[in-house]
């Protein structure tokens, strides 16, 4: 038996996705849809409430923008949480690592497909492309452990929902709510993803400023704990992927405007790392400083 909770912001979708789980879930449920489209409350304070009034002790958060293929799919999420106690969290899309610098749930720019591991069919909202079945399992497995997941779509048990609740101070918007509960999670159970549930996904999502903003308040709370990763690492491979990815973010942070002052705070957080030397910040660090005095020239594209 399962809760299925949804944050809900078109009564249309909501009446679609809720259809399509009746006709798919194939367990006993309840859909726990809360009304969203006048409050705008942030996602991590619905989250709570409807984890709170839940009845089952599997819940599952998703999105409402989204149709599930997999018949029986809460057969299958059920029997992998009853097979393994050790399970927490299980997704459809998931990174393997958790970088220090600000990301999301793997390096956009720097996609690795031993990182990344998903099954979803991916529509766009935001870019005029086709969907694509978006599908990497490196290892051909039935379950791949992952550091953090996707939160177009995860199932965690109740219980677990309770004791590491959705953080609505910190996270008051609609980003990183995610990446927030996965790392809460990780240190005391496993998180998976699943390539038994397939299910379209009707939005990329909107990496922005806006998400770029929760992104920071995030890392600002779990630095000390980043760099994570279930995958193996080899030689310099953490450091190179971590200089890379602070270089990006820094042009990114300056063609988004952001202050010389909160870039070097950005990077002052990212320097509480207990995971990895402090070098590589203090190699972001010179690079911005470079950039801010024009020593080197801006990479790429002028700044607007």
């Amino acid at each position: 038996m399962i809760s299925i909770i949804i944050c809900s912001a078109d009564q249309t979708e909501l009446s679609k996705v809720s259809e399509n789980i009746r006709s798919t879930v194939g367990i006993p449920h309840e859909i726990i849809a809360i009304d969203n489209r006048e409050a705008h409350r942030g996602i991590c304070d619905v989250y709570n409430e409807g984890a709170q009034r839940a009845r089952f002790d599997l819940v599952c958060f998703m999105h409402e923008d989204i149709e599930i293929r997999t018949e029986n799919w809460g057969g299958v999420v059920a029997q992998i949480f009853e097979q393994d106690p050790g399970i927490g969290i299980v997704g459809v899309a998931g990174g393997g690592y958790k970088s220090l610098a600000p990301e999301g749930w793997y390096q956009l720019e720097f996609h690795s497909e031993e990182r990344s591991y998903q099954n979803v069919l991916q529509g766009y909202k935001f870019n005029e492309k086709e969907e694509i079945h978006a599908y990497h399992n490196p290892r051909n497995e039935r379950l791949s452990r992952v550091v953090c997941v996707d939160g177009l779509w995860f199932c965690t048990r109740r219980d677990i929902a309770l004791r590491f609740p959705f953080d609505s101070e910190v996270l008051r918007a609609f980003h990183g709510y995610d990446l927030d509960f996965c790392l809460n999670v990780f240190p005391h159970y496993k998180i998976m993803v699943t390539y038994d549930v397939l299910m379209k996904h009707a939005s990329e999502g909107n990496f922005n400023k806006q998400w770029l903003d929760q992104i920071l308040k995030l890392h600002k709370k779990w630095s000390y704990a980043l760099p994570l990763t279930t995958s193996v690492m080899r030689g310099n491979e953490m450091y190179d992927i971590e200089k890379r990815s602070f270089k990006k973010l820094i042009e990114q942070m300056m063609r988004w405007k952001y202050s010389y002052w909160q870039i070097q705070a950005m990077l002052w957080h990212a320097a509480k790392t207990k995971q990895m030397s402090n070098k590589v910040v203090f190699k972001a660090f010179r690079y911005l400083l470079k950039l801010h005095l024009h020593i080197l020239p801006f990479p790429d594209e002028q700044r607007t």
